[in-house]
């Protein structure tokens, strides 16, 4: 997966979170280490897991996961001759105990989580270990009961103190003139007196320390010496012994080595399956469907990251369309649907439970590519232009049927014209790709585009066009507007203003669709020019061919039509007969029959256009459009303003009134 589109569908956050839930050092390892696969048993695997999982916190019982403190670093010095501490040796018994807890827990609930609880049968708790630890070890202190000789010892050791102890309360009496302070202390392992500097010759004995003062001298009187010197000869007895019994309880945990690897990798396991149940708890996650194929289809779905009662969006992609286009006003949500789809791809391909209602359905795609934001950058001199060219790049080369594309505000940054001439271009390479693609737009050109284009739909934000609120919803079908004027009005735009841009927009857009017109007539006329010696159903074909893939019954009964087409354009179609007009698939009404070679003029809407016969098939005939015969046709082909100068010019001679009128646009 790419890391940039990861970053920007906020992968990170999600895996901040699941990081979040983990108890132990390894379970946070792998909670870290973890990425979306392509590998669809490997997905249902850990959904299933992360289902099983959630349910069994949902019964509300408490899972005995450890966070196997000093665990990690035992183990991994196993096998390298090491003699253990108390404490490290303490932190292994509690981690085993821990083990036995799991085991038992998972046992009781098979029922509810089969497969996890397999898990557990593997573990092994090594309890003659944990015996013997429990029985040398308490409090990370070994017991006397860890050794005969250890407990001899320590009685020897016992009974020595005491005799100090009686000495040194007699010295105290003693010397208790010299002495700074009637207390014994220890310094480096001697019983010591605070004796006043002046007084030294008063007290005969070792001086082990001095105050920071130097008026206080601390002395081992000559009295207690020689009791102290059989005291560390039992105390280094004690020490060889200690050493002795952590070696043979080193040993015995270097003899459960790779059970004792074995059960780390389990409970961190169990621990990052958790965490990820944890984690889908918090926003109420479900196990989608997975899909065989490259698929989306989001039922009541949710952005993890929002609040619980934003609204639901429905979606779907790889069914009856590769691409949604996305349209509606700025803030009314499209950027958040596209991070909704890719980052739901995203947590399913990592078996996250996700955000959603049942009838949720997600395929694998080996890319997740998202250009979202204006990826602009000071430190790389990107503008946002240029960031959003870098994107496509790198999306067009590993784009292909099992990749998934989310592209924010295509055409932008650049100018109009040629932004959506490069961005229908991008669609349509996509489309031969065979890649999903949910794609954003405010440009016109572009909602065309998908509203004409097979594989491609329109969606749009609702929006309130009163209240001027954003809904957060997506309608699939319908292109949206972008309400800039109304929202320039809203955020208190002069109206001298507005009006003025309504004003030049209006009359921009009527431009442009008579352009568009104009580029349609053109385009049908060549396309007629193409087509002039190809029968009606060749040209049905040229232009559908997907009829080729239609079955012998179809063609024959399209055959039989075709003919019947030629026997009716044998036939002179006269003024006001509706006509079907095959390059245009369109009707139109016969304004002028066909002169010698065989043109027809037809009204189409407020174009007069030239076709040739051959290329047109009875509709309507004039008699059932027109019954009685003595319809005036000018009606239909003239305008209001001409049929009121004819009427004048018939009553009387008017000097200067006259009819121009336009010369005929060719049809083909």
């Amino acid at each position: 997966m790419n890391e940039s589109s990861l970053k920007k569908l906020e992968y990170d956050k999600i895996k901040q979170m699941l990081v979040g839930y983990t108890v132990s050092h390894s379970g946070r390892e792998l909670a870290l280490n973890h990425k979306p696969s392509i590998n669809q048993a490997q997905v249902k695997a850990w959904l299933l897991e992360t289902d099983e999982a959630m349910k069994l916190l949902i019964s509300g019982a408490s899972v005995p996961l450890s966070a196997m403190e000093g665990i990690e670093p035992f183990i991994a010095l196993l096998g390298k001759g090491k003699i253990y501490t108390e404490q490290e040796l303490g932190h292994l018994a509690a981690w085993l105990t821990a083990v036995a807890q799991m085991k038992r827990y998972m046992d009781a609930k098979r029922s509810t989580a089969p497969t996890i609880s397999s898990y557990a049968d593997s573990m092994y708790d090594c309890p003659e270990l944990r015996k013997e630890m429990d029985r040398c070890i308490r409090h990370g202190v070994l017991t006397d009961q860890a050794s005969p000789d250890l407990g001899d010892i320590r009685r020897y050791l016992a009974g020595i103190e005491d005799k100090i102890e009686k000495k040194l309360n007699q010295t105290l009496g003693k010397y208790k003139t010299a002495l700074q302070d009637q207390l014994v202390s220890k310094r480096n392992g001697h019983y010591v007196l605070p004796v006043k500097r002046e007084l030294r010759k008063q007290v005969p004995g070792t001086v082990w320390d001095e105050s920071s003062s130097g008026q206080t001298l601390f002395i081992e009187p000559v009295d207690v010496a020689e009791l102290q010197v059989e005291w560390q000869m039992w105390k280094a007895e004690e020490e060889r012994e200690r050493t002795i019994i952590l070696s043979a309880l080193s040993e015995l945990s270097e003899e459960q080595g790779s059970r004792l690897r074995w059960n780390l990798e389990a409970m961190a396991s169990f621990d990052f399956i958790f965490a990820r149940a944890k984690l889908s708890r918090t926003y109420d996650g479900i196990q989608p469907v997975l899909s065989d194929h490259p698929f989306v289809k989001l039922v009541g779905a949710r952005h993890p990251l929002l609040p619980a009662g934003c609204v639901p969006l429905h979606a779907e992609l790889g069914g009856d369309w590769q691409q949604l286009i996305i349209t509606g006003p700025n803030t009314g949500g499209k950027t958040v649907t596209l991070k909704t789809i890719g980052l739901l791809a995203l947590m399913t391909q990592s078996g996250l439970l996700i955000p959603a209602q049942e009838g949720t359905e997600f395929g694998l795609f080996r890319h997740i590519l998202a250009d979202v934001g204006d990826g602009q950058s000071i430190e790389q001199s990107l503008s946002t232009f240029s960031a959003h060219m870098e994107s496509l790049r790198e999306m067009l080369q590993a784009a292909d049927a099992h990749s998934l594309l989310l592209l924010d505000e295509m055409a932008a940054g650049t100018d109009p014209g040629e932004g959506i001439a490069l961005a229908i271009a991008v669609l349509e390479e996509l489309l031969e790709r065979g890649s999903l693609v949910a794609a954003t737009t405010h440009f016109n050109e572009i909602k065309r585009f998908a509203a004409q284009q097979e594989g491609c739909m329109n969606a749009r934000m609702a929006f309130h066009a009163e209240t001027l609120i954003p809904m957060y919803r997506l309608e699939i079908g319908e292109a949206g507007d972008s309400y800039a004027f109304a929202i320039a009005r809203r955020f208190g735009l002069p109206e001298k203003i507005v009006s003025r841009a309504e004003t030049r927009a209006a009359a921009s857009k009527a431009k442009d669709a008579g352009n568009r017109e104009h580029q349609e007539n053109r385009q049908a006329a060549e396309e007629l020019e193409d087509t002039s010696f190809i029968g009606p159903l060749d040209a049905a074909n040229r232009a559908h061919p997907s009829s080729n893939k239609r079955s012998a019954q179809d063609k024959k009964a399209e055959q039989d039509k075709s003919i019947t087409e030629h026997k009716d354009n044998a036939k002179v179609f006269a003024v006001g007969d509706c006509v079907w007009i095959h390059p245009l698939k369109r009707t139109g009404i016969v304004f002028r029959q066909a002169d010698e070679r065989g043109d027809v003029q037809v009204q189409v809407q407020k174009n007069k256009m030239t076709f040739n016969r051959k290329r047109l098939s009875l509709y309507i005939p004039s008699a059932k459009l027109y019954p009685g015969g003595d319809y005036d046709m000018d009606i239909v082909f003239d305008t209001k303003e001409n049929r009121k100068i004819r009427k004048q010019m018939k009553r009387k001679y008017a000097p200067g009134l006259q009819i121009i009128t336009e010369p005929e646009q060719p049809g083909s």
